[in-house]
C-alpha cells in the first residue's frame, strides 16, 4: 500500500508540474524589472530629474504676477493745514507687473544643459539596476534549475536502488543471496530516498529565493524552464581587452560617469555667469482708489480709471564686488569636474578588473565543465562495469554503493560545472553589451 502511495503521489505531483506555467530566463527577468521596488525608485529619480530640466527651462519664460490690496486707517491725522484732526481713510489698490531675463551671463542656458546632462545620468544609473537586478536573477535562476537537475538525479538513484532491492530480495528468496546483502541494499534504498528527500527540499529553497527576486506572493504554480547548455568544448572565449573595448561604448555605469564629468563642466560656467552683468525687462499696470472721511471722493470706478497707470523698465543689474563669492563657486566648480574624471577613471579601472575576473573565471569553468563531462563518462562506463559484476554476483553491495556514489558525484559535478560556465560565459558577454 505504501509503495502504491508513494506512486500516485509522483503521478500527482508531475501532473502538477506538466500543468504549470513554465517561466524562461527573459521572462524572469522582466518580470523582476516590472516589480523590483529599488527600480521603481530609480525611476522616480529620472522622473525628478526631468522635472528638473523642466524647471530650467521654463526659467527663460516671463514671471508675471498680480496683487491686490485695501487699507483702512483710523484715529488723528496731519491735515493739509498743518493741524490734527481725527478722520477715517479707505484705499484700494490693484497691480499687474511682468518680469522677463533678456540677459544672465549663461546661466539659465548653461543650467538647462546641465540638467540634461543630469537627466541622461539618471537614465544610465536606470539602465545599470536593471542590468545588475538581471545578474542577480540570472544567477537565482541558474542555481534553481541546478538544484532541479539534481532532483532528477537523485530520483534516478532512488529508482536504481529501489530495482536492486527487489532483485536482491528475488534472489535471497530463492535461496541464492546472502540476508546481509539484501539488509545492504534495503540500507542503500532507503538512504537514496533519504537523499532525494533532502534534494528536493533544496531544490524548493532554490526556487523560493527566486520567486522572492521576482517579488512573487508565493512560489506555488511556479516552475521555471531548463536553458540550453552550451557545449564547453565549442565555445571561444573573448579576449578581456576586447571584451573592455566593447564595454566602454555599452556599459551605463561608463555612460553615467560620462554625462555627469561634462554636466560638471557646464556647471563651471553656470557658476562664472556671477561675473557677468544681468539684464531684466519689467513691464506693470495698476490703478488705486482713495477716500477720506469728510471729504467728498470721486467714484470707485471714477477713480479706478482715472488712476490707471502703466510702467515698463529695463534694469541692467553689473556685478562690482560680492565679497568673492562667485570666484569660490566657481572653484568649487572646478573641484567638482576634477572629482568627476578620477571617478571616471576609477569606473573605467574598475570594469576593467571585473572584465578580467569574468575572463579568467569563465576560462577556469570551461576547463572544469569539460574535464567533469570527462570523469562523468568514465565513471558512467565503470558503473556499468560494476553494475554487471554485481548482478552476476562478482561484487558485494558495498562495492557497488561506491560505485553509485561515484557516478553520483560526478553527475553533481557535471551539473555544477556546466551550470557554472553558463553563468561565467554569460556574465561576459554581458559585459559586452549582450
Amino acid at each position: 500500500m505504501r509503495k502504491i502511495a508513494i506512486t500516485c503521489a509522483t503521478f500527482a505531483c508531475c501532473a502538477m508540474l506538466s500543468a504549470q506555467q513554465q517561466w524562461s530566463l527573459d521572462k524572469c527577468i522582466d518580470h523582476a524589472i516590472s516589480n523590483n521596488l529599488n527600480i521603481k525608485q530609480q525611476e522616480n529619480n529620472v522622473e525628478q530629474q526631468r522635472i528638473s530640466l523642466n524647471t530650467s527651462q521654463n526659467n527663460r519664460l516671463p514671471s508675471v504676477s498680480a496683487n491686490g490690496s485695501e487699507g483702512l486707517g483710523f484715529g488723528r491725522g496731519l491735515t493739509a493745514n498743518n493741524t490734527y484732526a481725527n478722520r477715517n481713510t479707505q484705499s484700494t489698490s490693484f497691480n499687474l507687473g511682468a518680469d522677463v531675463p533678456l540677459y544672465t551671463g549663461g546661466q539659465l542656458s548653461n543650467q538647462i544643459k546641465v540638467n540634461r546632462l543630469n537627466l541622461q545620468a539618471a537614465i544610465a544609473d536606470l539602465s545599470r539596476a536593471k542590468e545588475s537586478l538581471a545578474m542577480q536573477v540570472m544567477s537565482a535562476y541558474l542555481e534553481a534549475i541546478y538544484q532541479k537537475d539534481l532532483v532528477e538525479v537523485s530520483e534516478r538513484q532512488k529508482a536504481l536502488s529501489e530495482a536492486q532491492l527487489l532483485r536482491v530480495e528475488k534472489l535471497f528468496r530463492n535461496g541464492k543471496e546472502a540476508e546481509s546483502q539484501v539488509a545492504e541494499m534495503r540500507s542503500q534504498a532507503a538512504a537514496a530516498e533519504l537523499q532525494l528527500t533532502q534534494q528536493q527540499n533544496n531544490a524548493m529553497l532554490a526556487l523560493l529565493d527566486l520567486s522572492q527576486l521576482l517579488e512573487l506572493q508565493s512560489p506555488e504554480g511556479f516552475d521555471i524552464a531548463r536553458p540550453d547548455a552550451p557545449d564547453a568544448s565549442s565555445v571561444l572565449l573573448t579576449h578581456p581587452d576586447a571584451v573592455y573595448a566593447e564595454a566602454l561604448g555599452v556599459k551605463p555605469q561608463i555612460e553615467a560617469d560620462k554625462y555627469r564629468l561634462q554636466s560638471a563642466e557646464k556647471s563651471v560656467n553656470v557658476a562664472k555667469a556671477g561675473y557677468y552683468p544681468s539684464v531684466h525687462l519689467s513691464a506693470g499696470m495698476g490703478s488705486s482708489y482713495y477716500k477720506t472721511s469728510g471729504f467728498e471722493a470721486a467714484s470707485f470706478s471714477r477713480q479706478m480709471k482715472d488712476n490707471f497707470n502703466q510702467s515698463l523698465s529695463l534694469s541692467l543689474n553689473i556685478p562690482i564686488f560680492d565679497r568673492f563669492s562667485t570666484r569660490n563657486s566657481v572653484r568649487q566648480a572646478r573641484l567638482q569636474v576634477q572629482n568627476q574624471q578620477l571617478q571616471m577613471e576609477e569606473t573605467k579601472k574598475t570594469l576593467y578588473k571585473e572584465i578580467q575576473q569574468a575572463y579568467y573565471k569563465a576560462f577556469a569553468a570551461q576547463k572544469q565543465c569539460i574535464s567533469s563531462e570527462a570523469a562523468l563518462k568514465s565513471s558512467q562506463e565503470s558503473f556499468n562495469l560494476m553494475e554487471k559484476k554485481f548482478e552476476n554476483g562478482k561484487a558485494t553491495a558495498t562495492e557497488y554503493q561506491e560505485s553509485r556514489t561515484n557516478l553520483l558525484n560526478s553527475e553533481s559535478t557535471a551539473l555544477q560545472s556546466r551550470y557554472t560556465f553558463m553563468f561565467r560565459e554569460k556574465i561576459l558577454n554581458f559585459y559586452r553589451g549582450r
